[in-house]
């Protein structure tokens, strides 16, 4: 109980972290006063008015699936079922409106086509993990459903694990090669990890969690 309790203690300190610094750097001054926007000035197509208005809630969106999301894995968000559906509502529409906005915010990535190319495969791993997470729960699956919402918010850490991982790599490397790198190793690396500690301590058969017809 311990454990759970300071894993989830954890989960929310690094979240709120990242939405402190996602305010101080895109928010409290304005995104166009970021050094990573003012670059994108450079792009004739860029306008920035436009952008603004993806962009925006792209980053709210995000940060209110990263909010929900340990609370909707732990042990208590799943005993209250009426508050669990909720929030699972809201988690997955936050998930797929944000889909919708990523391909264009992509098109003017930092690092050029091939960071848009890469933020567009997140985009398709982000809806395709959370897709199967509803389809599993309609089709009375628990367990098969579990595990594709702890892929789901894997995916969506993605956003925060992203941030240490291209800062790290864009010492050594341009901007081209670290920010679509930083895309797919974030994506390997948690995938990864969810997936070793689900067959370490979470090894359920499907057939034993199905929720019995009414």
């Amino acid at each position: 109980m311990k454990k759970v309790r300071v894993g989830l203690i954890s989960t929310y300190l690094m979240i709120l972290l990242f939405t402190v610094y996602i305010f101080l750097m895109y928010l409290f001054h304005g995104a166009e006063h970021a050094p990573i926007v003012k670059a994108k000035f450079k792009n004739d197509q860029f306008s920035y008015t436009l952008w603004s208005a993806f962009f925006y809630p792209h980053i709210l969106l995000g940060i209110t699936a990263l909010a929900i999301g340990p609370f909707q894995l732990s042990k208590n968000g799943r005993k209250k079922l009426s508050l669990h559906k909720i929030l699972g509502r809201i988690y997955a529409a936050s998930i797929f409106l944000n889909v919708l906005a990523v391909p264009y915010i992509s098109l003017f990535a930092t690092g050029g086509m091939g960071s848009t190319i890469a933020f567009l495969v997140l985009d398709v791993f982000w809806f395709t993990t959370t897709f199967m997470g509803i389809l599993r729960i309609y089709q009375r699956n628990i367990a098969s459903h579990q595990r594709w919402m702890q892929r789901s918010y894997a995916v969506t850490l993605v956003f925060v694990s992203f941030r240490f991982i291209v800062t790290l790599l864009s010492i050594f490397l341009h901007p081209s090669i670290s920010f679509p790198l930083g895309v797919y190793i974030s994506i390997v690396l948690n995938l990864m990890f969810l997936e070793w500690r689900i067959n370490r301590k979470h090894p359920i058969k499907n057939k034993a969690n199905l929720i019995p017809s009414q």
